[in-house]
């Protein structure tokens, strides 16, 4: 697991668990704290501590693993591949859970396609001051398949590693369409909730508020169609649902980064979709304002960080 922090904490942590051989590639202070406290998850479907879990840093790496699970953030990513580089064998095999689709060009071209699977996470998590792993609600779901929708040894492997594990695991033979059907429900959804700095229940409430929302869904639903991905009517439907439900309270941990004056990956979840779009002659009026907005955040908080 690359990272132990709230997805690669929760995940790893629920493998462990369940009698998984699972080692942390961690950096020296989260090695540190884990051996002190041990991984300590926090959940409503079950607590667990799991003393001094194994962990590795990454001048460390002198072997090949089966599998190397990435749920590290999409600016994370140039680092990580050189990190993980030692661990990738013949046989290894790369499952990444980040969002979009411009982390498996990256991985491709580095590692190859071959040892590339598709994957994604639904899961609603976050890391304490102390460490702790806290899971937030009911969400705890692990999608992965081989990237052409065909079935293969090594998928149904890892299938039943994580079969006994406390989490939702899916074999997809469809995971390209999954990962697309996320990224236009997700890049909706920070978009939105960004370019208003407020959670979706404000923004209906807002005049003008719902038509903006849902413009903002329909450009990203017609990138994925251009790209051959159309998500599916009942998906479609319950984006429709969530991006416009009076009273939520919903927004996307992209606006929480941005509002905590973070590091976001408006690159990644907003701006490679609209460079799709673009690409296929798309007016993608409300995505590009959105991705504006993100990148003058980005360029102001450069500034003051040099200032």
């Amino acid at each position: 697991m690359v990272g132990a922090g709230a997805t690669g904490g929760y995940f790893g942590g629920r493998l462990l668990e369940s009698g998984q051989d699972v080692t942390f590639l961690v950096r020296h202070k989260r090695a540190e704290t884990l051996a002190r406290n041990g991984l300590v998850i926090r959940s409503p479907l079950g607590d667990v501590t799991l003393p001094s879990p194994p962990t590795v840093q990454a001048g460390a790496l002198d072997r090949p693993f089966d599998v190397i699970v990435v749920s590290c953030k999409a600016y994370h990513l140039p680092q990580v591949i050189e990190d993980i580089a030692p661990a990738v064998g013949p046989q290894t095999v790369i499952l990444p859970l980040l969002n979009g689709m411009q982390h498996l060009d990256l991985l491709d071209a580095r590692f190859g396609a071959e040892h590339v699977l598709g994957g994604q996470c639904v899961i609603a998590a976050t890391l304490d001051a102390d460490g702790t792993v806290r899971h937030l609600n009911q969400s705890h779901s692990l999608t992965f398949g081989e990237r052409d929708g065909t079935g293969s040894e090594r998928v149904e492997r890892i299938a039943q590693a994580m079969a006994s594990a406390r989490f939702e695991s899916r074999l997809s033979t469809t995971i390209l369409q999954d990962m697309w059907d996320k990224w236009v429900f997700l890049a909706s959804l920070a978009g939105i909730t960004c370019l208003m700095r407020a959670p979706v229940g404000d923004i209906v409430a807002a005049p003008g508020g719902t038509q903006a929302a849902l413009a903002l869904l329909d450009d990203c639903r017609r990138v994925a169609e251009a790209h051959g991905h159309v998500p599916h009517d009942a998906v479609l439907q319950r984006a429709r649902s969530v991006l416009t439900e009076q009273g939520s309270t919903l927004s996307a941990s992209m606006m929480r980064d941005l509002e905590q004056g973070g590091p976001i990956e408006a690159d990644h979840v907003v701006g490679d979709l609209l460079a799709r779009g673009e690409s296929k002659g798309l007016d993608l009026a409300m995505l590009r304002l959105a991705f504006t907005h993100l990148k003058a955040y980005e360029a102001r908080r450069s500034r003051l960080s040099k200032g």
